[in-house]
């Protein structure tokens, strides 16, 4: 062959152009570019479905949880009237004979003082259906009216504005059948005049 392809001696020409390098090498680069955004995207992925570690540990103890409040602090005492500084008429309004009577007896047993004994007024002769009725001054909602009470949980409670004095008055009503067992009306009255402490709220996330 003649012209610039003529072969000299035993080399032979070459006949595709020489690989450039930077070529290479940006090739190489981009590949570890790709792997490790890769990488960081899956351990990422990692951290979201395994909660993150110590990172979410740190993330939930942020502003966004309510703070853990503090124990409230146990209430006072009640300052409640002892049963022997209460008197209590007990009436009947009921047909059945010697229930007034019979519970006096068992109030007085208990502490209380006695005032009347007998039937129940016009009023309420008759017409009490429950248990019973707790009648008071408007001062005694909230002092001898709850103490009495124990003795008699099911009963309501009634406060006259115009009544005079401190007695109660017990009415026995239909539903009557007898006071509550000792050791049951002396636990609820420890427990009005030690009432329990208010539960502390949770922390809040």
């Amino acid at each position: 062959m003649g012209g610039k392809y003529r072969i000299k001696g035993n080399k032979y020409p070459r006949m595709r152009r020489p690989r450039r390098r930077g070529r290479l090498v940006v090739l190489v680069v981009a590949s570890a570019a790709v792997l490790g955004v890769g990488g960081w995207g899956t351990w990422q992925l990692i951290d979201v479905f395994t909660g993150g570690g110590e990172k979410a540990s740190a993330a939930g103890s942020g502003t966004d949880c309510a703070p853990e409040a503090k124990a409230s602090p146990a209430p006072r005492a009640k300052a409640l009237p002892e049963p022997r500084a209460i008197t209590v008429n007990v009436l009947n309004a009921t047909t059945r004979s010697g229930l007034a009577k019979k519970t006096a007896d068992e109030l007085k047993k208990r502490g209380f003082k006695i005032g009347d004994v007998g039937n129940a007024t016009k009023q309420y002769d008759k017409k009490v259906k429950g248990t019973g009725l707790l009648l008071g001054p408007a001062s005694a909602l909230d002092t001898a009216l709850p103490v009495l009470g124990t003795q008699l949980p099911g009963a309501e409670r009634r406060t006259e504005p115009t009544r005079k004095g401190t007695a109660l008055d017990l009415v026995i009503g239909d539903g009557f059948k007898e006071l509550a067992k000792k050791p049951d009306a002396d636990r609820a009255l420890t427990k009005l005049a030690t009432p329990e402490p208010a539960p502390s709220p949770k922390k809040g996330c």
